[in-house]
């Protein structure tokens, strides 16, 4: 699995405009949680979307990132959380252990069934 680090709000958004070309997923990662840490391990070791590009936000060193992801896509706050994106919207938001990669297949199946 590739990640893509997000340091700055313009990541955020070339990532946006990216979803309307191809899917894009937001982890937002705390490094100091073990639950966290597990939601990671989980998706990378699953992980088999290479249609799908994959972006990382470290929460701790980037709180006012996280701020902005919820405040621009309109999701409240959870960490950890990944949200899958399609044409600048949110088509799919978990938290926590429900973090899987088999629910984000559910989700892009979903929506080109739509």
């Amino acid at each position: 699995m590739n990640w893509n680090n997000i340091q700055t709000q313009k990541q955020i958004e070339d990532a946006v405009n990216a979803s309307y070309q191809k899917y894009q997923i937001i982890f937002k990662h705390s490094t100091t949680c073990p639950v966290s840490s597990m939601a990671k391990m989980r998706l990378e070791s699953k992980w088999d979307l290479n249609h799908v590009d994959a972006h990382f936000l470290d929460l701790l060193s980037y709180r006012s990132i996280s701020n902005y992801i919820a405040e621009s896509l309109e999701v409240h706050h959870e960490s950890p959380q990944l949200l899958l994106l399609k044409n600048g919207d949110v088509i799919y938001d978990s938290s926590h252990l429900d973090i899987s990669v088999d629910e984000i297949k559910e989700s892009i199946n979903y929506s080109e069934q739509a």
